[in-house]
């Protein structure tokens, strides 16, 4: 696969640390807090359509359009996955946001909400000519119908639904940065997971050992950034900016020094929702 070729843009970047040396640690260990809590939930509902695919109470996805791999099939993503069409999936700046779906046939369908987090795209069919459409695992799907008719909700195909944005939560993690397979000290390509809020990832920079710039990284695809220089020195600070309110979170030498790929590493930190 040809790599995309692109220029490193620096930026002067004072840092905080070297200014308030005392409280570094704290502050490490929390977003930003000078930036405003923004809300990414929407209280207006909005016209859609569902089907589902997959078995008929399984998780969906087997990997899909985002990355996440063997995740989908697993909690907290387990049966709560969704691929949606172009106009939500954005070209994969829309992985990871995490949306309400309710079915509007009150004759089959209950008064709650499914969650589910987007974790692929349905091009084509269903999903074509701009339309907005879920196609929800068959767990998902079935979660929105009165209880024992969801086999009888499934046996309508496409139904009519309504959606709305709601902040992602996910209890007891913080962000993690998964190293991809293939990546070298020439070539680094991170996966995020576990993003609270709005869960998706606008911008994405990284800043070496004992540096002060930050390196913005370049969106390969899915929920997929990556950086060519080199040879790049960990361990790395990674900066991410949310694509829905601008929202940044700065995680300090979360990558060490002695990284491998297809290593996973949390940070100590995560968005506030």
């Amino acid at each position: 696969m040809e790599l995309p070729h692109f220029t490193f843009l620096t930026t002067n970047f004072c840092c905080f640390f070297l200014f308030l040396p005392l409280v570094s640690v704290f502050f490490n260990l929390r977003a930003a807090t000078s930036q405003p809590l923004h809300r990414v939930s929407d209280l207006h509902w909005k016209p859609a359509t569902a089907t589902w695919y997959g078995s008929p109470d399984g998780d969906g996805s087997d990997g899909g359009a985002c990355g996440y791999g063997s995740m989908v099939d697993v909690k907290p993503f387990r049966a709560r996955v969704g691929a949606v069409s172009p106009v939500l999936f954005k070209g994969g700046e829309g992985c990871g946001a995490c949306y309400k779906v309710k079915c509007l046939d009150q004759s089959i369908c209950s008064r709650r909400a499914v969650t589910v987090i987007i974790t692929d795209e349905c091009p084509g069919g269903y999903c074509s000519n701009g339309r907005t459409h879920f196609d929800l695992s068959g767990a998902a799907f079935s979660r929105m119908a009165v209880a024992g008719n969801g086999g009888s909700l499934r046996n309508r195909g496409e139904i009519s639904v309504i959606y709305r944005r709601t902040p992602c939560k996910y209890p007891g993690r913080n962000i993690a940065f998964h190293v991809n397979e293939g990546s070298t000290d020439y070539w680094l390509s991170l996966l995020v997971e576990f993003e609270d809020g709005d869960g998706d990832v606008g911008s994405m920079h990284i800043r070496q050992a004992s540096s002060t710039e930050w390196l913005p990284m370049t969106h390969l695809w899915g929920a997929n950034w990556c950086i060519i220089g080199g040879p790049l020195q960990g361990p790395f600070s990674v900066k991410l900016t949310t694509l829905s309110t601008a929202t940044t979170l700065s995680a300090r030498d979360v990558i060490p020094r002695r990284w491998t790929p297809k290593a996973t590493y949390t940070s100590r930190l995560n968005f506030k929702y």
